[in-house]
């Protein structure tokens, strides 16, 4: 069932809040997909969801190989019979106050802080549609 990924409701914002891994799905340059397991926080209020990174990571060169238009790109989240997909378009982030921002709600969601990284990056994605059961 398609939702407003602005507006989502609070059943669905509130799946989103539990602790729930994720799954990244990005778009080889040929094509393929390549799908691999994250954490994800999803901010309705700015339309964005963010995941934090090493800058070296497959799905980096993936988003960033699309060019400055971004990438297409979808994070899903599945318990049971609840699932909820965002979609959207991702581009790389590097700015010292964009990590920390994603680093602390990452923080807040999973309930622990990933230990420092100089070369984390936070894929920002900035969502055109929800959809789920949740």
């Amino acid at each position: 069932m398609a939702t407003d990924p602005r507006n989502p409701g609070d059943t669905y914002l509130s799946f989103w809040r539990e602790y729930h891994m994720s799954t990244l799905t990005t778009l080889r340059p040929n094509g393929t997909p390549h799908v691999v397991a994250v954490g994800v926080t999803y901010d309705p209020e700015q339309g964005l969801a963010r995941v934090i990174t090493n800058r070296h990571s497959r799905k980096v060169a993936n988003v960033l190989a699309a060019g400055e238009e971004g990438a297409k790109v979808a994070v899903c989240q599945v318990d049971k019979g609840r699932w909820a997909t965002l979609e959207g378009v991702a581009r790389i982030r590097t700015e010292p106050e964009v990590v920390a921002d994603a680093v602390d709600r990452y923080a807040a969601r999973y309930g622990r802080t990933p230990a420092p990284n100089p070369d984390r990056v936070v894929i920002e994605i900035a969502l055109t549609r929800a959809m789920g059961r949740a």
